[in-house]
């Protein structure tokens, strides 16, 4: 195990999940596993930036420097047309209001059903268009990049399904349909994900420089 891993200055599950599929060859750690393996605590970064670039360039400047390790942070959501590109950059906390309102209801489900409710008077799946955005960022605490931070973004158009369909995946995934496939990236499955996903195609993007950086280390 190497002194400096990559650190993914995520607390999402599912994010770190698909992020360690897309480079298996890196070891990649949690903000919780650098924590542990720093004995010190890591702090929540507030994603309080309009953009997802300035909301991932923060996470993975403060967790570099947190850490002294390289920082890999990701900043992504949904951009509905018919809601003027809403949930955007508050689109993990888009139903922040049911998830403690005595439903019952975890985030994710949460948030599907405020997104169906929103489109309830938008019934043609042309006017539900959609896409899902990414932005990663690559910092380092010593300055090694030769520049602030390295950048990718992914974007994965499609639309809004009618109901949520499939098991796989996570947050808005069982309602977004890759229309030329007709099914949902829950129900497409990881593999078709990370080739047509967002946060896919901007490891793509990032993957060589990211990649040489860290042989360069």
């Amino acid at each position: 195990m190497s002194a400096r891993p990559l650190v993914f200055a995520t607390r999402n599950a599912g994010k770190l999940r698909e992020l360690r599929e897309l480079v298996p060859e890196v070891e990649v750690a949690s903000v919780d596993e650098a924590a542990r393996r720093l004995g010190r605590d890591i702090p929540e970064v507030e994603e309080d930036k309009p953009t997802f670039l300035g909301n991932a360039r923060k996470k993975a400047m403060e967790v570099a420097l947190a850490t002294g390790w390289p920082a890999l942070a990701d900043d992504s959501g949904l951009e509905v047309d018919a809601l003027g590109g809403a949930p955007g950059v508050y689109s993990a906390r888009y139903a922040e209001e049911l998830f403690d309102a005595g439903q019952g209801l975890g985030k994710d489900e949460a948030n599907n059903r405020k997104l169906l409710a929103a489109l309830a008077a938008v019934p043609a799946p042309a006017q539900r268009s959609a896409r899902f955005r990414a932005v990663l960022v690559l910092a380092d605490p010593a300055g090694a990049l030769g520049q602030e931070v390295l950048v990718a973004e992914g974007v994965c158009e499609g639309q809004i399904a009618a109901a949520p369909r499939g098991a796989g995946g996570f947050g808005f995934d069982p309602l977004f349909v890759l229309p030329d496939l007709g099914q949902t990236f829950a129900e497409l499955g990881s593999a078709i994900k990370a080739v047509r996903g967002h946060r896919g195609q901007a490891m793509a993007a990032l993957r060589p420089r990211l990649l040489a950086y860290l042989a360069s280390c």
